[in-house]
């Protein structure tokens, strides 16, 4: 073969390679929304048994105020070698009374995801800052003196 038509299909390919490398990638992350299946959650007619029967498990459920059940769905892109953004986001509240009847069942979307940017390396704490000498050392002689840590005093 030829030297140039070598070169030419090696050219080709490169760009082939390097079109495919620059492609988005797209990943769904946690509950994967059927919407017809969410539209037929209906308050005053479905129960605790038949939202998990129709939707599965949810996401997570609250721990305080009325029994709510969490159905969250992302979507995210990315391209190769940069952090993922957010490209869908839905939750569904599916909100219980106390004999487990649905009350409601709301959806929400990117509108609500807030983005927090921390305020440095370090999270701030109370109390004396100690140095790696005093981390090191710190113990030694505090082990076994009575009123600190677990011993029990005399007639216990």
């Amino acid at each position: 073969m030829n030297r140039s038509k070598i070169f030419g299909i090696a050219a080709i390919l490169a760009a082939g390679l390097a079109t495919t490398a620059c492609s988005s990638i797209k990943e769904s992350r946690g509950y994967i929304v059927d919407s017809i299946l969410v539209g037929t959650v209906q308050p005053g007619i479905d129960n605790e048994r038949s939202v998990a029967a129709t939707l599965g498990r949810p996401t997570f459920t609250s721990q305080f105020g009325d029994p709510t059940w969490y159905y969250v769905s992302s979507t995210t892109g990315r391209k190769p070698f940069v952090r993922p953004s957010i490209r869908e986001h839905q939750v569904l509240a599916v909100k219980f009374d106390a004999s487990g009847n649905v009350i409601s069942a709301d959806r929400t979307g990117l509108e609500k995801v807030v983005y927090l940017s921390p305020d440095g390396d370090e999270t701030p704490t109370l109390g004396r800052e100690r140095g790696f000498l005093e981390d090191l050392f710190g113990n030694i002689g505090t082990v076994g003196q009575p009123g600190l840590g677990g011993q029990q005093g005399p007639g216990s």
